[in-house]
């Protein structure tokens, strides 16, 4: 008989659990997208819009400590998914990240909102992007972001915290023009 009341409580205990925990995650889905309104963050306004041509130069963070938080659009924050935050882009997007000193690249899913330190820093990584992109131990790095609209097996991948595709590097050629362009900018690679 204990039995039988144990299996009955067991689902009732579980979401009593889950809503204490702030457990009324959205599910992870591409749908519906949101742009949002402008907001403020230590008096910078920040204006989210739809960018299909995003293409930028900075630098990447990452952060994983914030496991089991709600991200910007509702889902739980899964700091070993291929997820990143950003300022502007619609939630969720799609990025392609190329790390700069490597040429390495992937693509990840943008599901939260930040950084919030920094005008040169354009992307913070989950660690698990972080650690396919090779970044995880430096910290901050240099980066190319550009919008991309992967192919829907690449896209379920990400949703179901699996790697996308692996994308070859860019050439030595290509790399050495991304940071001659970060120079000029002004936004000296270390």
């Amino acid at each position: 008989m204990a039995f039988r009341w144990a299996r009955r409580v067991t689902p009732l205990a579980a979401c009593l659990v889950a809503a204490c925990s702030g457990g009324n995650y959205r599910p992870v889905s591409d749908v519906p997208v949101r742009i949002g309104k402008p907001y403020t963050v230590r008096g910078i306004t920040y204006v989210p819009a739809e960018d299909t041509t995003y293409d930028m130069l900075g630098y990447a963070s990452w952060y994983g400590h914030e496991s089991g938080k709600r991200t910007a659009n509702g889902e739980r924050f899964r700091p070993g998914w291929a997820t990143a935050a950003h300022t502007t882009l619609p939630l969720p997007s799609y990025v392609e990240v190329t790390a700069l000193d490597t040429g390495r690249r992937i693509i990840v899913r943008i599901n939260d909102r930040g950084p919030f330190a920094g005008s040169s820093r354009i992307i913070d990584l989950s660690r698990g992007a972080a650690e396919q992109l090779g970044l995880r131990a430096v910290g901050k790095a240099a980066v190319r972001v550009r919008r991309v609209e992967p192919e829907e097996k690449d896209r379920k991948r990400l949703r179901h915290g699996k790697a996308a595709r692996p994308l070859p590097p860019v050439s030595e050629a290509v790399r050495a023009n991304l940071l001659s362009q970060m120079a000029a900018a002004g936004l000296a690679a270390r």
